[in-house]
Formats: C-alpha cells, sequence, structure tokens
C-alpha cells in the first residue's frame, strides 16, 4: 500500500516539472492546429515501424496503435509536449508488450528535449545492443522496469544523465551489479531522489557502497536483490530519506540506529532480512512514519516504550522476530493504525486494553504467542475491523459475544488456544462474517442455534473441542453460502437423519466443498446428505456407525473423497456413489469379497485395510490404470498377486502386507518409476525377488518381511537412489553379504532389517563405510519429518525391534536409523567401521557366531539408542568407551564370553543384571560378583583409541531424535489401542501431542517466509 502512495507521488512529481512551462487548462483556441514538431512526429512513426507487439497474457495498453499520421502527435497516447513549444517532453509505452531494436541511430534519439522516459513492462534486449540515451540531457524521470536489460554500456550512459531525478531498473532480473557498475551509476546522479532497484542482481555490491547515495534520495527501493553482509546504521539516517525497502534479502543484516536517528522517513521495510538487535528507543524519533514492516527478522527485546510518539502510523508489523514481555498499552494516540501484526514472537502477559479501542483498524494479528487472560467483555473500537488472529496464545474465558458484532468482520481466528464454556447467543444475524476458527479449545455446550443464521458463514472449523447436541438437516440448510465445515473430534456432537419430516434430505449446494465429522457420536449415516449435488469430501471416520449402509441411504450421492474408515461397518453398495476418486473404508467388519468397483469412477486412491476380507482380489481390479495408492493390508487376502498391476503406471504404494497371497512376486515392475512404497510382508510368498525392482527409481520403502523368499542379498537394489527402508525379515535369504559393493550404492538406507535369515560369513565392513543415510546427520538434516510426507493419504509402516521389543511404527521419522542382523550365521569379528556410523539409533547383531573383543569404536556412536550382541561368542572387557553412549537406554550382552569388571558411570548404573547374564567371567554391579585387583586381560588397540578418551558432545539432533523415538513409541501404542478397544481419550491425546511436538520442531522463519 505504501509502495503504492509513493509511486503516485513520483507521477505527480513528474507532472509538474514536465508541465512547469505549460497551462493547466487544455489548449486554447488560439492554439495551433498543429503543435507537435514534424521533425519528432516523423521520428515517432518511424519508431513505430521497427517495434512489433508480442503474444502476451494479462493486461496490455496498445497505447501505439494510437499513433495516427494523420493526427497531430501530441493527441497520441503516450505522448507528453511542451504546449509552449510543441516538442515531445514525455513518453510512456509501459505495459505495451513491444519489442524493439534500439539502436545508436534509432529515431527515438532525435526526440532531444525529452524529460520523461517510461518503456517498463516491454522488452529490448536484443543481441549487439547499442544506445544512444546521452542525446537525453534533460531526461528527468526514466522507467526500465521489466525490459531485460542487462548491458553495461547502458549503464554507463544512463549515469551520464546527470539531471535524472528518479530511475526505475526493478524487475530486470538477469541484470548483475557489482561496486563498479554500481558506483558508476550513481557517481554523476547528484539530482537522483528516487532510485528502484528491486528484483537486480546486487549480490556483488558492499552494502557501505549505498553510503555514496546522494543526500537529497528521498525513496530507496531494494527489494529481493541479494544483498549480503551488513547495513552501515549510517544508511537509514540520510536526511531526506522518506521510503526505505530491503524487503527480502535474507542474507542481509545489520542493526537499527539506537541515536541521533530523526529523519523524515515514511515507510521503512526490512521484511525477511536477518538484522538483529533490539528495537531501539530512537524509533520513536521518526515522527512521520507510516508503516514499520520488520516480518521475518531476528530482533529480539520487548517493544519499546516510545512506540506512542508514532501517531501517523497506519501499519505495524512486528510478527517472526524473537520479541518478548509484556505488548505495551500504548495504543490510545495511534488513532490512524489500520494494520497491526504481532504474531509469532514471545510475547506474553495479558492483551493490552488499547488495541481494541483502536476504530480504524483493519488487520489484527496477535498469534503464536503466550498471551493469557481472557478477551475484554467490552471493547469501543474495531469497528472497521475485516481480519482478527489470536490463534496459538493461551487465551482462556468465554468466546465473547461482541466478535459476532463487528460489522465489518469476515475473518475471525482463535484456534488453539484455552477457550472454554458455551458459545454466546448471536444477536445479529445480519453480519459479513464468513470464515470462523475456534478449533483445538475446551470450548463446551452446544452450538447455539443463531449461529446457523449467519448466512454468510462459508467456512467454519469447530473441531477438537467439547461441544456436544445434535446438529440437525434444517440448521445446515440455513448456511446456504458454506463451503467448509468441520466439527471432527468432540466426542458428544452428534448428527440427526431427520427434523420432522421423514426422508428429510439436504438442498443441493453449489458451494460445499468439505463436511467432516471424524470422531464424534455418530451412529448412523447421515442419508439426508444424499442428495447434496456435489461433495468432493465427506469425512465421518472414527465414529460408531454399525452395520450396512443400505443403497438407498447413499445412492446419487456424489462424493469425491469418501472416509468412513474405524466404524463398525459390515456392508456398503459403493455402487451407490458417483464420482468417487478416494476411498477409505479401512478398519471395519466387513467381510466376504472385495467390494466391486465402478468403471464410471476415476479411483485413484483405495484404502480397504483391516477388515475381514476374503477371496482373491478381482479382475475387475485390473481396469482402474490410475490407481496412486492400493491399500489392501491385514485382511486374508489369497491367491497370486495379479499382473496387471504392473499397467499402473501412475502407482506409488502398493500395500498388500498380512493376506495370505502366495506364488511368485511377479516381475510387473518394468515401466514403474513412481513406486513409493511396496510392502508385501506377512504373506506367503515364494522364490526371489524379481529384477524389475530396479527399475523403481522412487522406491523409498520395500517390506518383504515373513515370507518364504529364497534368495541371496539382493545388492543389485543399492542402486535405488532413494531407497530409505529394506526389510527382507524371517525369510530364507542365505550366503555372504558381499563386501565390495561400489561406493554409491544405498546412498539413502536408513532402516535394514535381515533378521531371521541363513546369511553367513564376516559382516560387511565396507558395506557399513558407505552407508550415508546414517552417517553425520547434520543440524539442518535431522528434522521431525516422516518417509512419505509429500504423500497426502497414506503414511507408511514397518515393524522393527525398538529397545528390545517388537513394535510397529505407525510413521518413520526419517532421521530415526537401525540396523538388525539378528539371528543369522554372521562369524568373524565385529567391524570397527560400525563405530562411523554415529546417527544409529539402534544396533541388533545378537544369535549370531561373532567372536573378539567389542570395538571401542562403538563409543563413537552418539546417538545410539540400543545395544544387542548377545548370544555370540564375544570376548575380552566391555570397552569404558561405551560409557560415552549418553542416550543409551537398552543394552544386551548376555550369553557371551566377556570379562573383567563392567563399567560403570552414565547409562551404565541404569542397566540391570539380565543385560550381563550368560557372561561368568564379568564381575562388579549389578552383579552380586565383585572383581579382585588382578589384572584382567585388555581389548587390543583400536585405530579409534587415540580419540576415546575424548568426550562426546551433547547435540541437539540427537535429544530430538531420541524425543523422536519415544513419539513414535507413544504413536505406536496409540495406534494399537485405537485398531482394538477404541479408547478416544488415548487417540485425543496422542494425535494433540503430536501436533504440538511438530508445531515446535517447524521452521518459524528462515528462508520460508515471504
Amino acid at each position: 500500500m505504501g509502495r503504492l502512495i509513493w509511486f503516485s507521488q513520483i507521477l505527480c512529481l513528474c507532472f509538474i516539472l514536465l508541465h512547469f512551462h505549460a497551462q493547466c487548462s487544455s489548449l486554447s483556441p488560439n492554439s495551433p492546429a498543429h503543435l507537435c514538431r514534424p521533425q519528432e512526429h516523423f521520428a515517432l512513426l518511424d519508431f513505430k515501424t521497427t517495434i512489433f507487439v508480442r503474444n502476451c497474457t494479462g493486461y496490455v495498453r496498445y497505447t501505439i496503435q494510437s499513433w495516427n499520421e494523420s493526427i497531430d502527435c501530441c493527441l497520441w497516447e503516450g505522448i507528453t509536449c511542451n504546449k509552449m513549444t510543441g516538442h515531445v517532453v514525455g513518453l510512456n509505452l509501459s505495459e505495451n508488450c513491444i519489442a524493439a531494436n534500439i539502436t545508436s541511430n534509432s529515431s527515438l534519439f532525435l526526440l532531444k528535449k525529452l524529460q520523461s522516459l517510461n518503456l517498463g513492462g516491454n522488452y529490448f534486449s536484443y543481441p549487439n545492443i547499442s544506445f544512444g540515451f546521452q542525446s537525453w540531457k534533460s531526461l528527468i524521470y526514466l522507467n526500465l522496469t521489466d525490459t531485460g536489460l542487462i548491458h553495461s554500456s547502458l549503464l554507463f550512459e544512463i549515469s551520464l544523465l546527470s539531471k535524472l531525478v528518479s530511475l526505475d531498473l526493478s524487475n530486470n532480473h538477469d541484470l548483475l551489479l557489482d561496486n563498479t557498475k554500481f558506483q558508476l551509476l550513481v557517481h554523476n546522479l547528484t539530482e537522483l531522489r528516487f532510485l528502484f532497484l528491486d528484483f537486480v542482481n546486487m549480490s556483488l555490491v558492499v552494502p557501505s557502497s549505498l553510503l555514496n547515495l546522494t543526500s537529497s534520495l528521498e525513496q530507496l527501493s531494494l527489494g529481493d536483490c541479494s544483498l549480503q553482509g551488513n547495513l552501515p546504521r549510517e544508511v537509514f539516517q540520510l536526511p531526506s530519506l522518506q521510503l526505505l525497502d530491503l524487503r527480502q534479502n535474507s542474507d542481509l543484516g545489520g542493526n537499527l540506529p539506537e541515536s541521533n536517528w530523526s529523519s523524515p522517513l515514511k515507510y521503512l521495510s526490512l521484511r525477511n532480512t536477518s538484522f538483529s538487535g533490539e528495537l531501539p528507543h530512537s524509533i520513536g524519533n521518526l515522527k512521520l512514519l507510516e508503516e514499520l514492516d520488520i516480518f521475518c527478522c531476528q530482533f529480539y527485546g520487548s517493544i519499546p516504550r516510545s512506540l506512542p510518539n508514532l501517531t501517523y502510523i497506519t501499519s505495524l508489523d512486528f510478527s517472526f522476530n524473537h520479541l518478548q514481555g509484556q505488548i505495551p498499552d500504548v495504543f490510545e494516540k495511534m488513532h490512524k493504525l489500520t494494520n497491526l501484526r504481532f504474531s509469532a514472537n514471545n510475547f506474553g502477559g495479558e492483551m493490552p486494553a488499547s488495541i481494541f479501542n483502536l476504530t480504524h483498524l483493519t488487520f489484527l494479528s496477535l498469534s503464536s504467542n503466550k498471551l493469557i487472560g481472557p478477551l475484554p467483555h467490552n471493547i469501543s473500537g474495531l469497528s472497521s475491523l475485516p481480519h482478527f488472529y489470536m490463534d496459538n496464545n493461551l487465551i482462556t474465558g468465554q468466546v465473547p459475544s461482541w466478535l459476532f458484532s463487528l460489522p465489518s468482520l469476515y475473518y475471525l481466528d482463535l484456534r488453539n488456544n484455552k477457550l472454554t464454556g458455551p458459545i454466546a447467543h448471536i444477536e445479529m444475524p445480519n453480519l459479513i462474517l464468513e470464515e470462523v476458527y475456534l478449533s483445538n479449545n475446551e470450548i463446551s455446550g452446544s452450538i447455539p442455534s443463531s449461529f446457523f443464521d449467519l448466512v454468510s458463514l462459508r467456512k467454519i472449523d469447530l473441531s477438537s473441542n467439547n461441544l456436544s447436541g445434535t446438529i440437525t438437516p434444517n440448521m445446515l440448510a440455513k448456511l446456504v453460502n458454506l463451503v467448509n465445515l468441520d466439527v471432527s473430534k468432540n466426542s458428544l456432537l452428534s448428527l440427526t437423519n431427520n427434523d420432522t419430516v421423514v426422508n428429510y434430505t439436504l438442498p443441493a449446494f453449489s458451494n460445499l466443498v468439505s463436511l467432516r465429522f471424524s470422531s464424534c457420536n455418530i451412529h448412523k449415516f447421515p442419508s439426508f446428505l444424499r442428495k447434496v449435488a456435489f461433495l468432493p469430501l465427506l469425512d465421518l471416520s472414527k465414529n460408531k456407525i454399525f452395520g450396512q449402509i443400505h443403497k438407498w441411504e447413499i445412492e446419487g450421492m456424489s462424493v469425491v473423497n469418501l472416509d468412513l474408515s474405524y466404524n463398525f461397518l459390515t456392508g456398503i453398495d459403493l455402487f451407490a456413489f458417483e464420482y468417487l476418486c478416494v476411498v477409505d473404508l479401512s478398519s471395519n467388519l466387513l467381510q466376504g469379497s472385495l467390494p466391486i468397483l465402478s468403471t464410471a469412477w476415476y479411483l485413484q486412491i483405495l484404502f480397504i485395510s483391516g477388515n475381514n476380507l476374503t477371496g482373491e482380489i478381482p479382475s475387475s481390479y485390473c481396469n482402474f490404470t490410475s490407481f496412486i495408492v492400493l491399500d489392501l493390508a491385514t485382511n486374508s487376502l489369497g491367491g497370486k498377486i495379479p499382473k496387471c498391476f504392473g499397467d499402473f503406471k501412475d502407482l506409488s504404494v502398493l500395500d498388500l502386507r498380512f493376506n495370505q497371497f502366495h506364488g511368485r512376486i511377479p516381475n510387473l515392475f518394468v515401466n514403474n518409476s513412481w513406486l513409493r512404497t511396496l510392502n508385501l510382508n506377512g504373506n506367503q510368498l515364494e522364490r526371489g525377488l524379481p529384477s524389475s525392482l530396479v527399475n523403481c527409481s522412487s522406491l523409498e520403502v520395500l517390506d518383504v518381511g515373513n515370507n518364504y523368499l529364497y534368495d541371496t542379498f539382493p545388492h543389485w537394489l543399492g542402486v535405488l537412489p532413494r531407497l530409505q527402508v529394506l526389510i527382507l525379515q524371517s525369510n530364507q535369504f542365505h550366503g555372504a553379504i558381499s563386501n565390495s559393493m561400489p561406493a554409491f550404492y544405498f546412498p539413502e538406507l536408513r532402516i535394514i532389517d535381515v533378521s531371521q535369515n541363513d546369511f553367513m560369513g564376516l559382516l560387511p565392513s565396507n558395506y557399513f563405510k558407505i552407508l550415508k543415510g546414517s552417517t553425520n546427520v547434520h543440524g539442518d538434516e535431522a528434522k521431525l519429518e516422516y518417509i512419505g510426507d509429500s504423500l497426502i493419504y497414506y503414511e507408511d509402516s514397518v515393524k522393527v525391534v525398538l529397545k528390545g521389543l517388537e513394535v510397529e511404527l505407525v510413521r518413520i521419522l526419517t532421521m530415526f536409523t537401525t540396523f538388525d542382523f539378528s539371528s543369522n550365521q554372521f562369524h568373524g569379528l565385529i567391524p570397527e567401521e560400525l563405530g562411523e556410523l554415529n546417527s544409529l539409533l539402534s544396533l541388533n547383531l545378537s544369535h549370531n557366531r561373532l567372536i573378539g573383543h567389542i570395538p571401542s569404536s562403538l563409543g563413537k556412536m552418539a546417538g545410539l539408542e540400543s545395544l544387542d550382541l548377545s548370544s555370540n561368542k564375544l570376548d575380552g572387557r566391555i570397552p569404558e568407551q561405551l560409557t560415552n553412549l549418553t542416550f543409551l537406554s537398552i543394552l544386551n550382552l548376555s550369553h557371551n564370553e566377556l570379562v573383567g569388571n563392567i563399567p560403570q558411570g552414565r547409562q551404565f548404573n541404569t542397566f540391570s543384571n539380565d543385560s550381563y547374564i550368560g557372561n561368568p567371567g564379568l564381575c562388579g554391579l549389578p552383579l552380586t560378583k565383585k572383581c579382585h585387583n588382578k589384572e584382567e586381560p585388555r581389548a587390543p588397540p583400536s585405530k579409534f583409541d587415540k580419540e576415546d578418551d575424548s568426550p562426546i558432545l551433547f547435540n541437539w539432533k540427537f535429544a530430538l531424535a531420541g524425543y523422536g523415538c519415544g513419539l513414535v513409541l507413544g504413536l505406536t501404542m496409540g495406534y494399537i489401542a485405537f485398531t482394538t478397544a477404541k479408547p478416544w481419550w488415548v487417540v485425543k491425546k496422542v494425535e494433540k501431542y503430536q501436533e504440538k511436538f511438530v508445531g515446535r520442531c517447524n521452521c518459524r522463519c528462515a528462508s520460508k517466509c515471504i
């Protein structure tokens, strides 16, 4: 908004300069019939013949089409003449979508008296281009924005225009300025007052070069210029500066002046930069400041008490910084304030009452802070407020009734607070309120019937509260503009099928997009929805809908995305639906064969796992070549896997685990490059892995555990660039694992489980060297992300042995890494190279034939939480270096031939006898056997020993990993409980805990701010 105001001022200034010799009225009757100079008239016509209009989209002015030879050129559109002399002094061809080859002999340069030139939004960049800009000695205003001009020769000629007052070269993305070119550009421009270089590459310009700008400069706009380094404070103190825009220069930093900062500055934007420090008290000296934008910077401390001095301020945006303390109650004098944003800082305390008295405010955002206390009961302002954001705070009390009486409010967001009590009765049904978000609070009671009288409502989110009562069809029928309704996770809230009329149906809304009633108290399918004209999303998951859904209840429903998962359905006739694209019937009580699907659908995603279905996959499923996700897991389906699945070229997930499929895995992956997850665990599949899997370059998860596969280790899968999970557990894989794989093999592998097979030979030491997915997880990579996050509907899950227990990971953290080589016939020494896997969380080498000492290098595995070396033939002492593993919570060294004193300190003080039983040579706590002074045999020196005594530094990423594992276990237990007894309070706690943790780990700002 501020930029538009200043741009209009520029145009007014230019108009004054161009017409200071002219009269304010139109040509008098005594003016000559032909004012334009003939030479300039024909020069413009000649220039017209050298240009052409390109094919453009959007607004095009087509100014040049009005240039007619029979009309005086001073009357042409885009031409301004001096009314006394007839010379052309202004040429405006902006946004004409034209291209021209402007050379030094272009007729355009015959306009010797030109004072204003605007060629913005056209294209003049041609090979071997040359210019004659030095001909325009009188030029005052020059606009070449978005013209593709990148030539240094042009910069030189512009630098000779000593009378230039305004220069705009913005949006020329290929124009690269360095210090030399920048100095050349501004050296002679001593009259310059307006300089716009937005989106010009200034990455090679030292910020201190800006100090060479003329003291008469009024407006400086350098948005998104890739400036780097620290900006001198003196730039803020240029004596005439009114506008300074440095937004979107994320590598530009510095501090604001702490003293002597008194200037005519009206607009200041540091949005998405690296400016830091405290907001100085001197900011209150900017008496004329109208807009201040420091969104997404690194400022800290409190709001300065001098803020009330900004009596002309209209817009304040302090969002996404590190500001803290209380927001001062200092807004009484800011009677012009229309835009106030303090979101995503660390403000605490109660909200200042003065904010609610601002009568001109049109945008208020205090979201994502730590504001406490209730909203005020009465207010005198906010009468002009359309946008009210106060989500993600600690606000208590009831939703005040005045929120539903603000005449201009149409967006209200109070999500993620601690609001309680019922929603007040609404007295003003004629409000323009369109969007209401009150989710994730503790609001109780029933939704007042007056709420459904707000006919302007389009989006309503009341999910995750304690709402009760019943929503009837006639309530919904009043909301004729409704687009989205979400009342999910209100366990006492229900729907009724009828009002007073039997077979009541909801009117056919034209705007309705989604209805979400997940985790409510619904016992019957809402048949009143069956006549809705087109409903893209209907979510009735996690309810108590029992038995069969009859055809008459759903016939004619035009649903695209249907979610009926986690109910108690025994049958449903899907044929009654139209237009289905996504169907989720997982975790019900469906029996018999797989449902017949309509070929009229464009079905892409089908979940029907966790039921009691039997029989083979019908051949009709081969007709749905558009499948992206096909999940038939955890049923009793049998037969062979259809070969036609190889024709599903868009297939990303194929989940057939825990069924009774038999025979070979078909070699059907020849043309599928999109397959991301293949899960065939828990079937009766035989023979080997199909070689066509090597074509699946997008494969991330391959789980074929618990089958009867007979094969050698599939080293050839190492060429897959994204493979992160490889589960071969409990099959008949055999032979040695090669120790000579190329260095680029398995670049992303994080989870490998080859346990309970017949592998033999030495553990592959070179193999451990090349595993990058379990080595050196840097801080910027250790984020809470899950495998398959790009998929909206599907969450990967695998069973692993974690901390001594076999658990199912319902979601797989990308930082979760585990190796399980247990229950095979590996022999020889434990490779010291394992110590390089410093991001590994779990290592299981138990139940093999390993010999020798435990390598002291394992003490370098800083992230290790679980170590199982039990049931081998290891000897020697337990290395003291293992006490450095500060996150180790499970240790099993039982049933070996270890000797000597058990190390003490740190995590080793927490392990019980079970960690060491079956080693008669061990002594010391926690065993009852005491050690004597006799020297015990020592392990041979390791190549890692020279660093073994150095402490392992604490690293937050391993703490997060440990926390993540706790989260995974929590989610797993929640998943198990949910799919059995369905204790809804457990599910709600788990989901709330997950959302809180994810929110805390997300990047608050950084380069993602816009």
